[in-house]
């Protein structure tokens, strides 16, 4: 009996082991490649999953991680693991020196987001998948840089990111990875460049600050002018309404004197006799007695010499007198 309870204790222990060697739980987003006795068998996904013990092994890919050292520099890291991860990854690779076109050493980093989408190539299609990608990036980099001029370099990062997701993309294509995309941190010119730079550009904003301020002057100066020729047409049109207003007053007060005038060349003819008589010669008349009056009151006159005609005016003046009593 107590035979029985060792085997039974035995196999039982057995089964446990067994079981536990065969029950593999796979994280959310990662998979497990699995190898039957050397050969590609299936892969596994998130969940519980249960294999056969010594007769399946979860094939190892190398990894890249990124290590903050105690200076602060970045200490990249390799290791093998069983899993895949397959969300998107994140390298960051170190600066390197580039050769522009017109022969200028610059130095750059790039930043590289990529996801594995089909696990078995990436397994089986590289040996050393992260290392492949980050030569892969070295050398395009150095091809897409070595086209450009140092300015062009410095103003089309879009245009340099854009053709290196692409290039990137076509060539890991073939390893189950697809990469989204590809950012350029810095671009970094030698020192003597770099002053030479910001000596120019310093150059450029003070001439834009000239150019800004002359065009601030001369608007002014157009808007003083125009404010001017406003204000003297302004006065302009405002004497000439006032000379027209002016000129209308004297013609109408023309027109109500001459008005008068005729009414009262009307009342003497009238007083003189009525018709066929001319009143001409009482105007005349009247005119005349103003003139002696006026020269009866200078102090150095003593004679005043009188036209025949006036004795004959005066004498009209003696009978519209008489006739006026």
């Amino acid at each position: 009996m107590s035979g029985f309870v060792i085997i039974f204790s035995t196999l039982a222990l057995l089964v446990v082991i067994f079981g536990a060697a065969g029950l593999k739980i796979v994280q959310q987003s990662e998979v497990v490649i699995i190898e039957r006795l050397g050969k590609y068998s299936r892969t596994l996904s998130s969940g519980i999953n249960i294999i056969w013990p010594f007769v399946d092994r979860p094939r190892s890919i190398m990894w890249r991680y990124v290590m903050e050292g105690v200076d602060g520099r970045k200490l990249v890291n390799f290791k093998e693991l069983n899993r895949i991860d397959l969300r998107e990854t994140v390298y960051d690779f170190p600066k390197q020196n580039v050769i522009t076109k017109d022969n200028v050493v610059v130095q750059i980093n790039a930043v590289l987001y990529f996801q594995v989408m089909d696990p078995v190539k990436a397994v089986y299609e590289i040996s050393n998948l992260p290392d492949a990608i980050e030569k892969l990036t070295q050398t395009t980099l150095r091809n897409v840089i070595g086209e450009l001029e140092l300015d062009e370099s410095l103003s089309s990062r879009d245009t340099i990111n854009t053709k290196l997701r692409s290039i990137l993309d076509d060539a890991t294509n073939k390893w189950g990875v697809k990469v989204n995309r590809v950012e350029l941190q810095d671009i970094n010119p030698p020192a003597d460049i770099q002053a030479a730079m910001e000596k120019q550009m310093r150059a450029e904003r003070d001439r834009r600050a000239a150019v800004l301020e002359a065009e601030g002057l001369k608007r002014a100066a157009i808007l003083n002018a125009e404010g001017q020729r406003e204000s003297d047409i302004a006065r302009a049109q405002g004497e000439r309404q006032s000379a027209i207003l002016e000129a209308e007053g004297v013609a109408e007060a023309r027109i109500t004197t001459a008005k008068a005038e005729a009414e009262a060349i009307e009342l003497i003819k009238v007083a003189v006799g009525g018709e066929g008589k001319d009143p001409i010669q009482y105007l005349v008349a009247k005119e005349y007695l103003k003139t002696l009056e006026s020269l009866g009151q200078g102090t150095d006159n003593k004679t005043v010499f009188l036209p025949y005609e006036a004795t004959g005016v005066l004498s009209s003046l003696g009978g519209i007198k008489e006739l006026l009593k």
